[in-house]
């Protein structure tokens, strides 16, 4: 069974929204487009967290299918990472398109989750969704996501499309891997882990040390 992974640029309060550039996608009158890119690294390995599409299978919704298909088929031929997303398989989430111009491209078809919960079970490179915020709100709610590849930058913008909205389903995410790049980029990689576990303060049990201060200070009342 094939691996959906979510990969994406966050703020530090969780907007997703135009990382690459101001004209990436000024929807809400967002301003800030292109603001990941004060921190750039050589560090920062893209392929490791598949915003490469390196042996994977690409999942995108319509905005970033857009933004891509404008963009990647029109770099040189000795662009590394334009080579690999050209020849990768590309399914498209999109009501509104009912043509694809970039190659190895397939729209998904109007019910989206069962598409992809059928991609799952085919064979092949895992799935690789990049960006394509829409997505994957619809598609974690369904649980079909099996990871998250999330790089937080140290910027804080206030306002624009956040990778989990009001309203995202609720589970709990194991970290399986984390490193920080010289420019303070936080890269994770977390699991979904199932439901969130309740608990409450007063289910602590008390350490030893907190036991004999509770000793001590009952000794001392008259």
């Amino acid at each position: 069974m094939r691996r959906l992974i979510a990969s994406t640029f966050i703020s530090l309060d969780g907007v997703m929204q135009a990382p690459g550039g101001p004209a990436e996608d000024p929807t809400g009158n967002f301003t800030f487009g292109g603001w990941m890119f004060a921190f750039g690294d050589a560090g920062m390995d893209i392929s490791a967290a598949g915003f490469d599409g390196k042996d994977r299978d690409l999942v995108l919704g319509r905005k970033t299918y857009e933004i891509f298909e404008a963009y990647w088929p029109y770099q040189p031929e000795d662009n590394s990472i334009a080579r690999t997303l050209n020849a990768a398989k590309k399914h498209v989430a999109s009501r509104t398109l009912t043509s694809l111009q970039w190659n190895n491209s397939s729209l998904l078809g109007d019910d989206v989750v069962s598409a992809i919960s059928a991609l799952k079970v085919q064979s092949g490179h895992d799935l690789q969704i990049i960006g394509s915020g829409n997505l994957i709100q619809t598609l974690q709610a369904a649980s079909l996501i099996d990871e998250y590849n999330v790089w937080t930058y140290p910027v804080v913008l206030g306002r624009g499309k956040r990778l989990f909205e009001n309203g995202a389903r609720p589970n709990a995410l194991r970290l399986v891997a984390s490193k920080v790049s010289k420019s303070g980029v936080v890269m994770s990689t977390y699991v979904p882990v199932g439901d969130i576990p309740h608990g409450s303060l007063s289910q602590v049990e008390p350490s030893a040390k907190e036991l004999r201060r509770r000793a001590r200070m009952a000794a001392d009342r008259p």
